[in-house]
């Protein structure tokens, strides 16, 4: 069975040319020409702003023309992951698998966050048989990295009133509110000098974590694999002078770092001493990790002594600052059960050609003022390390609206299609609606979508009977908004 054979099919067969179109962030014109070949082949109206977002209108089912207008959002873009170094997703198609009840890539992200939301919304606009008021589809760019899209939208690009957010990831939940975030920039820089003579070198590996999203995976507990790296040469520099020649870890601000490595040596004579360490700390981390990360390696291996290395003040100060660095949740929303309230992620760590380090973080929060708390402690943290360190602008949370006309409606619509009342909630993860309220504080808005496992990592899953439900519920939302006057 492939893809071509799943039902609803209007959707996979849009899912599976979303597929086949490369749509990495910040490189989204590929999927941007598609979109407006979409529209040109089944005579829809579109327009682009300045940033690049997309707005598909169809005009209402003839007599429903006085319905509220619904925007139906989702975004353009993909988080790349791969567990081949060589995958080139700027250009290669993404290869679907199915898996019993789950649609899987082959060792990549799948796309489906947020591919799916956009096959939605686009199989909306072609289907003739669905009576519905007046529609928007609004494909946002850049949402994984930045929310360009929703931060610079273009004037007059939306007109609706109403908001349905098709990025959430669990089947029979409603989310009517998410987290505000913002990014910390932490940079180092370093003097270079000749790696010692007399010292053995050195390469340890992280690899083959789980990963996953940093704000709907990040109450999971998952290792993470810059603090496993920093955590090693930490306890080495304790008792050995340490030279260290490279570090590199995680690749995302949204993602639990998967993978991490450094090179370093040590005093030829304690080599040894070396191996006894790494074999103390593997059993740890085992012991520590065997439940949740059955699959994460560690690995030691002797290298070549390196061209150069990083200045003994900048590599105390460095590891130090990651060894101590916060990561995971901080503190748990007392206003709802179960979710996360304020929380930071050690995204990367890089090392720059100009003899710089660049430690990336990013901080959520629910509470604004628990969000720049969070963010200022890092700042002070690697502050005192010797970085210097700037915030993004950050994005603003959404708050939940309990007297939402939609939020009554989706529910509704899924109650009466499937006989389950969906759970209502708030998700930790950040949603651009937050954003579009800032611009239209008279928006009505509600997001849900199907079941979604292990976004942001080559583990990326879509449970296939969720996408019909999703489908199903998505077509009652807006017939029943037709009848709205």
């Amino acid at each position: 069975m492939t893809i071509k054979d799943l039902q609803p099919a209007l959707v996979f067969g849009i899912f599976d040319r979303i597929c086949q179109v490369p749509h990495p962030s910040k490189k989204e014109e590929k999927i941007r020409k598609f979109l407006l070949d979409f529209a040109a082949e089944h005579g829809i109206e579109v327009r682009t702003d300045a940033i690049g977002n997309v707005v598909m209108t169809k005009a209402a089912t003839p007599g429903y023309e006085q319905a509220p207008t619904v925007i139906m959002q989702a975004h353009m873009d993909m988080v790349c992951e791969s567990n081949d170094k060589n995958f080139d997703f700027e250009n290669q198609p993404i290869t679907t698998i199915v898996d019993g009840e789950w649609l899987r890539a082959d060792g990549t992200t799948l796309g489906a966050d947020n591919g799916i939301g956009m096959a939605a919304a686009l199989a909306a606009l072609i289907d003739d048989k669905l009576v519905h008021g007046p529609l928007e589809a609004l494909f946002t760019v850049d949402e994984e990295t930045g929310l360009t899209g929703a931060n610079n939208l273009g004037e007059g690009m939306i007109s609706g009133t109403m908001l349905l957010n098709l990025d959430s990831e669990d089947d029979a939940e409603l989310f009517v509110g998410c987290a505000g975030g913002v990014d910390t920039t932490c940079t180092f820089h370093y003097d270079r000098s000749m790696a010692p003579t007399d010292f053995h070198y050195f390469k340890f590996d992280v690899s083959k974590g789980l990963g996953g999203h940093s704000g709907g995976d990040i109450h999971l507990g998952r290792a993470n694999a810059n603090k496993l790296v920093a955590r090693f040469l930490w306890t080495l520099m304790q008792t050995h002078e340490l030279s260290l020649c490279e570090i590199d870890g995680g690749n995302l601000r949204n993602a639990t770092p998967r993978a991490a490595h450094a090179v370093f040596g040590v005093h030829a004579s304690n080599k040894e001493q070396v191996r006894v360490a790494f074999n103390n700390y593997v059993a740890d981390v085992e012991g520590e990790y065997s439940d949740i990360e059955p699959g994460l390696e560690l690995e030691l291996e002797s290298v070549d002594r390196p061209d150069f290395a990083v200045d003994s003040n900048t590599t105390r100060r460095l590891i130090e600052a990651l060894y101590s660095a916060p990561h995971g949740v901080v503190s748990m929303s007392r206003a709802l059960e179960g979710l996360v309230e304020t929380s930071t992620n050690l995204a990367s760590v890089k090392m720059q050609p100009d003899n710089q380090i660049l430690v990336t973080t990013s901080q959520r929060s629910s509470v604004e003022s628990r969000k720049w708390d969070i963010a200022n402690q890092v700042e002070a943290l690697f502050t005192m390390a010797g970085a210097k360190v700037t915030h993004g602008d950050g994005y603003p949370g959404w708050a939940p609206n309990m007297n939402s006309t939609i939020m009554h409606v989706a529910s509704e619509a899924y109650e009466e299609l499937y006989g389950v009342k969906p759970a209502i909630k708030a998700i930790h993860a950040g949603l651009e609606c937050g954003l579009f309220l800032e611009k239209y504080p008279h928006l009505d808005m509600v997001s849900f979508g199907p079941t979604l496992r292990d976004v942001h990592s080559p583990s990326e899953r879509m449970h296939i009977p969720a996408v019909e439900r999703f489908w199903g519920q998505l077509r009652r939302i807006l017939e029943k908004v037709a009848d709205l006057k």
